[in-house]
């Protein structure tokens, strides 16, 4: 038997050790290696080192900032909206759920498809000439916007992406609204506090970690997205509706520029790194002033 106080611990970390590096490290250091590399899909294995002018090349480029800007205000509008949306509902379907607790089933139908379906079929729905919603907005109105013109895009990505996530921020709300402890709002009830000052005094206090974490989870979702917004609008009129996916996309498949791709995914994975570093720091230093 092998003692683990003796640092035989090591040996059951060689396998883990070792599937890191082969299926990690190995790209990792290609991928580092393209990125200062002039190299396209006709030089992949005689890639030509040109430095940090990939790099350059993409801190250059207005399409990168415009497209950082859509992911970063998309990420953020979308867990705000799917984050207050989720907890209204928790709070306010809780009483019903709690008695038929079947119904938790149909409201999570939309996590259960496929983000690129939900982009294909929305796609059809909203479509200017044969789309049913702008054909009854027609007939009953009289007009009817281009949810998919370059001024309506973004808003319309915005509201399918939230009617289709907005059910996960609504099962982790429940999750965690329904394991507060009847004592502490009878208690509470008792001492005179009514029921918006139980919600906001107490219930979403206890709730706090589980808000916390569902709105990064979600501005990390939304940050990265991709598929839907692909399938719905493509990078939109004018590249309007370019996520960084999107553009790191372009740049592999369409423009053939492999090293620009790869340096422009090299600085999405750092911003990313140090921005996750930074909301932990800050987590951090937050519980020690708590304590």
């Amino acid at each position: 038997m092998v003692d683990l106080d003796h640092k035989g611990w090591r040996i059951f970390a060689i396998p883990l050790v070792g599937f890191l590096l082969l299926f990690l490290g190995f790209p990792i250091l290609i991928d580092l290696v393209y990125s200062l590399s002039r190299v396209s899909f006709t030089n992949l294995r005689s890639p030509e080192i040109v430095g940090f002018g990939n790099y350059g090349e993409v801190l250059g480029d207005a399409q990168f900032w415009r497209a950082s800007w859509f992911s970063l205000r998309f990420g953020v509008i979308t867990a705000v909206l799917e984050c207050v949306l989720g907890l209204g509902l928790a709070v306010f379907l809780s009483p019903l759920i709690e008695k038929r607790s079947w119904l938790m089933a149909p409201l999570m139908l939309p996590l259960m498809v496929a983000p690129a379906m939900i982009g294909l079929m929305y796609r059809l729905v909203l479509h200017e000439f044969v789309g049913p919603v702008p054909y009854y907005l027609y007939l009953w109105f009289g007009d009817s916007p281009s949810f998919l013109n370059a001024e309506n895009a973004f808003w319309t990505l915005v509201v399918v992406e939230t009617l289709q996530w907005t059910p996960f921020a609504l099962l982790l709300f429940y999750t965690a609204y329904r394991a507060i402890p009847n004592d502490v709002r009878e208690a509470s009830a008792i001492d005179g506090a009514s029921a918006r000052q139980i919600l906001t005094a107490i219930e979403l206090p206890l709730m706090r970690p589980t808000l916390v974490f569902t709105f990064f989870i979600r501005f990390i979702d939304g940050f990265r997205v991709f598929d839907n917004v692909y399938t719905l609008t493509g990078s939109g009129p004018g590249g309007s509706t370019t996520s960084l996916p999107i553009y790191i996309y372009e740049a592999f498949f369409k423009q053939g520029a492999i090293g620009k791709a790869i340096a422009a995914s090299v600085i999405l994975f750092l911003a990313s790194f140090i921005g996750l570093y930074a909301l932990t720091w800050l987590s951090r230093r937050g519980k020690g002033a708590a304590s």
